[in-house]
């Protein structure tokens, strides 16, 4: 009865065994195929400098400076629009909020 419990409890673990072996096979097998191959990243488009005499004619050094190391920001600033600078709009911001616009 003893040599009976050790073949049937040997049989069950060689079952998980082989079981888990497949079933690792399957599930690799499945998402290997599922991955799609990355694609090269599409060009936004044909690149146009911004370097010729015309454009640098209306550009102080300054700018110029600011394109060529990278932290030229059209329109005024890194949103885009326009510079919230201005005497109309500083009257009416309190101190806290001038302090965090600064900041």
């Amino acid at each position: 009865m003893n040599r009976t419990r050790i073949v049937f409890a040997s049989s069950i673990a060689a079952a998980m065994l082989v079981g888990g072996a497949l079933g690792a096979t399957v599930v690799a097998n499945v998402f290997a195929a599922s991955s799609p191959s990355p694609s090269p990243a599409a060009s936004p488009g044909t690149f146009h400098s911004n370097e010729d005499p015309t454009h640098e004619k209306g550009e102080s050094a300054a700018q110029e400076a600011a394109e060529n190391n990278g932290t030229f920001h059209p329109g005024g600033g890194p949103g885009g629009g326009p510079s919230n600078e201005t005497a109309a709009h500083e009257a009416t911001e309190s101190a806290s909020r001038e302090a965090s616009e600064k900041s």
